[in-house]
């Protein structure tokens, strides 16, 4: 079967087709689970907060505009609506604040053996030295190599320039460098 394109599928959708809706989800659902519960790190929050959003999306159809790219989109209201469920949940006064105390991804060591080949060893190591990274570090690297997006997307998604995005992966493999460095000067 063909792929569809992000921009007929959107369109579908906004038509009110259940079939486009169908495949929305099961295309993003995944990808979108697995961020959640990167954020939240709380299972049956994840599932609510993203069936809410889901049935939010199709409710609202008609409302929403027009998208080349779904992803960025999707990405960045989850978020936006999963952030919005925890601040109710901990009357956190501030998203600036809610940032800096919940998105605080971590890395597993399946996760790193799914998207590269490599020893087990090293595949521990790796998730350790990800998870030493500061939050927006995890973050944008989890956006950039674990779900895909491209910087744009990302920028958009964490709202905040393209521009701080690029430093912050880059910071990020920079200091991923220099700690392998480090570990490798040890076990030689």
């Amino acid at each position: 079967m063909k792929k569809l394109s992000d921009e007929f599928v959107w369109k579908a959708l906004k038509e009110g087709d259940l079939k486009a809706f169908s495949i929305l989800y099961k295309t993003y659902q995944p990808r979108l689970y697995n961020y959640g519960l990167k954020i939240s790190g709380n299972i049956p929050v994840t599932e609510d907060t993203l069936q809410d959003f889901f049935i939010y999306v199709y409710e609202h159809r008609e409302n929403l505009s027009d998208l080349d790219s779904i992803a960025p989109y999707l990405f960045s209201s989850y978020r936006r609506h999963l952030i919005r469920t925890l601040k109710k949940r901990s009357k956190i006064v501030s998203f600036d604040e809610m940032d800096v105390k919940i998105i605080d991804i971590q890395f597993t060591p399946e996760e790193i053996m799914t998207h590269q080949e490599s020893e087990t060893f090293k595949d521990k190591n790796i998730s350790i030295l990800l998870n030493k990274l500061p939050k927006r570090q995890k973050e944008a690297i989890y956006l950039k190599y674990y779900s895909g997006l491209n910087t744009n997307d990302i920028a958009n998604i964490m709202e905040v320039n393209y521009q701080s995005v690029a430093n912050t992966i880059h910071k990020a493999i920079k200091n991923l460098r220099e700690e392998v460095s480090i570990l490798e000067l040890l076990n030689s």
